[in-house]
């Protein structure tokens, strides 16, 4: 079956926390036989950031950020037996949205894929005249990064057919322990973009714990956080490249994990680093979000801290040989059952049956 996926960007994840989680799903998915165009706008300067060429998996298709050239690609899911439109594509969201929605054939399997579900639903929760309360009843599957039943219950409830949560996992070939780095040596780290509703958190789970350890070596990774003022013990890396992520979580004797405000406050909304990080055995330590142990063993596969004194504490205790076993069983979970070819059964096996009850319909 052939899918046109119209994705913020899967050759670079430049201002695109996403991009690990498509191409973990959509090679998984080629794999099992899935004709896959990707297809994303040239914005954010994303082209000049690529961290892959286009892989021989999925064809992409690279487009000017104009309406003419919006309105060339949504044709093409005339072509296509499942269109998906995932959320924060970053370039007139709503009139792709449309134009997709108008384009696609009426025996295609029609698809919003929403990256950032928990901020979504509250954004119509606060809009009753936002485009997609009209689309959900055009959509027949709404598939999510996560959020588990908190999301599903509230998609139902605005309207959508049906909602799954197909949760980020681990690709083994591109995520897995590597020799460390000297220039990622820390005792903890954190990689993520400086975003409105992630600072204050950041602030309070890495910048505060670190003005506490001053004796301790905290490196902070991702973009946006150049004239962030910071504690003299941390150092500021600025974009990290998915090549170098692996050294980046073995390195450090922990890495940190902090959620959004959305995704947080929702819960069950593990992070693609969470994953990636732990498929490279990183003894991994989280903020607290409701779901985690769904995912990782707290205490044995992971470390959770409610606030930042609890990050200064375990940091105070943590020893080098407790974080090594910890990120071993981290690994050894993710492996044995949050893989990406996991996920994509689970993805399969939704898109076929919405295709067999629509054959018994047509029947």
């Amino acid at each position: 079956m052939k899918i046109a996926f119209y994705g913020s960007s899967l050759l670079s994840s430049y201002w695109n926390g996403a991009a690990t989680y498509y191409r973990g799903l959509l090679k998984a998915l080629s794999q099992l036989g899935y004709e896959i165009t990707f297809y994303e706008p040239d914005v954010y300067d994303r082209r000049s950031n690529r961290d892959i060429e286009a892989p021989d998996w999925c064809a992409v298709v690279v487009y000017e950020a104009t309406r003419h050239a919006l309105m060339q690609v949504a044709a093409c899911a005339a072509e296509a037996d499942i269109v998906v439109k995932a959320s924060g594509v970053g370039f007139e969201d709503e009139a792709l949205l449309r134009a997709v929605l108008d384009h696609a054939r009426p025996d295609a399997l029609v698809v919003f894929w929403d990256v950032d579900a928990p901020a979504t639903l509250g954004q119509l929760r606060d809009e009753p005249d936002h485009p997609l309360h009209a689309a959900l009843r055009q959509i027949d599957l709404v598939l999510t990064y996560g959020g588990g039943d908190p999301v599903v219950w509230a998609y139902r409830a605005m309207g959508a057919k049906e909602c799954v949560p197909i949760y980020n996992g681990l690709d083994p070939e591109t995520h897995h322990p590597v020799a460390s780095q000297a220039r990622f040596a820390c005792d903890l780290a954190f990689l993520g973009n400086r975003l409105p509703d992630r600072e204050a958190r950041v602030e309070a789970f890495f910048l505060d714990p670190a003005s506490r350890l001053q004796e301790q070596r905290f490196l902070l990774g991702g973009s946006g956080w150049g004239d962030k003022p910071l504690p003299a013990n941390v150092s500021w890396l600025g974009h990290v490249g998915t090549s170098d992520h692996n050294a980046f979580n073995v390195t450090p004797k922990a890495v940190l994990n902090i959620s959004r405000d959305s995704m947080a406050a929702n819960g069950f909304s593990p992070a693609t680093r969470v994953f990636e990080a732990a498929g490279a055995g990183a003894c991994l330590i989280t903020d607290a979000w409701l779901g985690v142990e769904l995912f990782l063993k707290p205490g044995e596969e992971i470390l959770i801290a409610r606030d930042g004194g609890d990050v200064a504490e375990i940091m105070r205790t943590l020893t080098p040989n407790r974080a090594k076993a910890i990120g071993a069983s981290a690994l050894r979970r993710v492996r044995g059952e949050h893989t990406y070819a996991m996920r994509a059964a689970v993805t399969d096996a939704v898109l076929r049956r919405h295709f067999e009850r629509g054959t018994e319909e047509a029947a």
